[in-house]
C-alpha cells in the first residue's frame, strides 16, 4: 500500500523508481515508502541519510518535489504539521533556547566550515555579479553591503549575528570603520577574534536583546532566521535603539513567499534547530513604527549557485573530512547543500537585502545594485586561514531520527 502510493506522487512529479534518468530514484530499502509516506520531507531526508536511497541528481530531484508541491499532497505532511504546531505553542527562540543552533550548529570547529566556504568565512548567499567564482561573488556581496551602508572610514558598525568575523575583517581594512561583531557561538568568537586581530574590531558573545550604545551603522546578516517570528519585532526594536538618527540598517535574510510558523521539518531537526524564514508581512509587521524601509533588493536567484559552490568544495575536500567524520556527515550535508539549491531554483525562497532608516534618509535614499566601490582601499593581509592550518575536530556524526 505505502508503495504504490509513493509511487503514484513521484509518477506525479516525473519521477521513476528504478528509472535510468539523472533525477530518478534508486531504491535500496523498501522500508523507504513507509517512512516517506508518514514524514513527509523529513522522511525523505533521513532515508536518503540513511543509505535507503540514491539519486544521480539530487538537486533535480527535490526541484522536481518541490514544483509538484509535492509535500502538499494528503499524507505527506505529518511532520511539518506537528512543527508548526509546536511554533505555534512556544517560543522557539527564547533566551533559554536561543543557543541551541549555537550548539548544535555553529559551535562546530571552525574547519569544517573553511573546507567549503570562501577566505571571508561568508555562510550567506553570494552575489554573481559578473562572476561564477565563489571567491568572487562573496568579496562582490561583502562590497555591495558596504556601498548601500553608506560605509566610510568614521563609522562605528554593530553587526549582530557576526559570525566568523569575515565582513569585520573586510569593512574594517577596505574602509577603515570601527566594527563591533555580536554573536552567541564561542567557535565563531574565538575565530572572529584570531582573525580580526589588530583591526579596529571588538567581539562580544551576547545575546541580540541585551545590547546597548550607539552605532553610525547596524548589520543583521543571515541572522534573523534564527530569531523567530514572536521575537522579529524585538531584534528590530534593538536595532533602532542602537542607530543613531542619521545611520542606516541592513537586513540580509532568507525569505518565504508565505507567513509560516515553522522550518523544513529536515532542515529543524539536523541542520538549523529552531529557525524560521521571515515573510514580507512579517518584517513589515515588525518594523512598522519603528524605521522607513528605504529599500528592499531580492536577489533570491544567487543563492542556488553559491550553495552549490558549498557542495563542490565540500566534496572537494572530503577526503581530509573523512578522517575525522564519518559517512552519515557526508549525506547529511550534500542533502542539505542539494535541497536548499533546489529550494532558490524553484523561487520557493528568496534572499532580501533591506535597507531602512530610523526617520527616512533625507531627499531620499538611492540603492546601488553594483558591487563596484570606489571608496575601499588596498588590503594589506589575507583574511582566514586555510583548512590545513586549523586544528582539526575528533571523529563525530550527525544523530538522526524520526
Amino acid at each position: 500500500m505505502f508503495e504504490g502510493i509513493v509511487r503514484e506522487h513521484l509518477q506525479a512529479a516525473g519521477i521513476e523508481v528504478g528509472g535510468d534518468r539523472p533525477w530518478d530514484l534508486q531504491i535500496h530499502d523498501d522500508r523507504f515508502y513507509r517512512r516517506v509516506l508518514l514524514f513527509g520531507s523529513l522522511g525523505l531526508g533521513d532515508s536518503y541519510v540513511d543509505g535507503w536511497w540514491d539519486c544521480d541528481d539530487l538537486e533535480g530531484l527535490v526541484t522536481r518535489l518541490l514544483r509538484h508541491r509535492l509535500e502538499h499532497r494528503a499524507g505527506l505532511r505529518l511532520a511539518s504539521v506537528v512543527s508548526g504546531l509546536a511554533g505555534l505553542a512556544v517560543n522557539l527562540q527564547s533566551r533559554a533556547r536561543a543557543k541551541i543552533v549555537a550548539r548544535e550548529h555553529y559551535d562546530l570547529p571552525a574547519g569544517f566550515y573553511m573546507s567549503f566556504l570562501d577566505p571571508y568565512n561568508q555562510y550567506t548567499c553570494a552575489w554573481f555579479e559578473g562572476t561564477d567564482d565563489l571567491e568572487e561573488a562573496q568579496e562582490a556581496k561583502l562590497r555591495l553591503i558596504c556601498r548601500k551602508l553608506e560605509l566610510e572610514e568614521d563609522d562605528h558598525v554593530l553587526d549582530i549575528g557576526c559570525g566568523w568575523g569575515g565582513f569585520a575583517h573586510f569593512a574594517s581594512e577596505r574602509i577603515g570603520c570601527r566594527v563591533t561583531g555580536v554573536t552567541i557561538s564561542e567557535e565563531q568568537a574565538a575565530y572572529a577574534r584570531e582573525l580580526n586581530e589588530g583591526l579596529p574590531v571588538e567581539i562580544v558573545e551576547r545575546d541580540y536583546r541585551d545590547l546597548e550604545g550607539e552605532y553610525d551603522k547596524v548589520l543583521v546578516c543571515g541572522m534573523i532566521e534564527h530569531v523567530g517570528y514572536k521575537n522579529y519585532r524585538k531584534l528590530f526594536q534593538v536595532a533602532r535603539r542602537c542607530l543613531e538618527p542619521g545611520g542606516l540598517f541592513l537586513l540580509h535574510t532568507i525569505g518565504g513567499n508565505e507567513s509560516v510558523r515553522s522550518i523544513d521539518p529536515w532542515i529543524h531537526r539536523h541542520i538549523f534547530p529552531n529557525a524560521q524564514l521571515p515573510s514580507i508581512s512579517q518584517l513589515g509587521e515588525a518594523s512598522e513604527g519603528l524605521m522607513v524601509m528605504e529599500d528592499w533588493h531580492n536577489f533570491g536567484p544567487h543563492y542556488a549557485p553559491t550553495l552549490r559552490a558549498w557542495f563542490r568544495r565540500f566534496d572537494r575536500a572530503w577526503p581530509r573530512l573523512s578522517e575525522d567524520y564519518d559517512e552519515t556527515t557526508y549525506r547529511t550535508w550534500k542533502y542539505y547543500f542539494l535541497s536548499c539549491a533546489a529550494s532558490f531554483e524553484v523561487r520557493k525562497n528568496q534572499l532580501w537585502q533591506i535597507v531602512f532608516s530610523p526617520e527616512g534618509v533625507p531627499g531620499g535614499y538611492v540603492a546601488p545594485r553594483s558591487a563596484t566601490a570606489e571608496t575601499e582601499t588596498t588590503p594589506v593581509s589575507s583574511p582566514g586561514r586555510t583548512p590545513e592550518e586549523i586544528p582539526q575536530p575528533a571523529r563525530s556524526s550527525f544523530s538522526r531520527s524520526s
